[in-house]
């Protein structure tokens, strides 16, 4: 009994693990790995390195810019805030017209 109970709890922590996976982005940067949270589960740029990416090229990525890492470009000071806002209006703005 206790044997199966034992089971039961890896296959618990394994099940987790894999839905921990699914749900964040792994942000790889100058020896740093942080944690983003994604809007919904996908295996879509789970591991992603920032290391020779232009930002432009980076926030172009739709599912990257939804789940927020603008804010990671201006922590490590790779964009400023105000071309942030530019970079993601414009292509929010090329996604609205491609959407029409």
């Amino acid at each position: 009994m206790a044997k199966r109970i034992k089971q039961y709890i890896v296959w618990a922590i394994m099940a987790y693990a894999f839905y921990f996976l699914l749900d964040h982005h792994f942000i790889y940067y100058q020896h740093q790995v942080r944690l983003l949270k994604k809007m919904e589960p996908s295996l879509e740029y789970t591991f992603f390195s920032l290391e020779n990416k232009k930002p432009e090229k980076i926030l172009a990525i739709d599912l990257l810019r939804w789940d927020g890492i603008g804010d990671l470009l201006v922590e490590y000071e790779l964009i400023p805030e105000e071309k942030r806002w530019d970079l993601e209006n414009q292509f929010d703005l090329a996604d609205e017209a491609d959407g029409e």
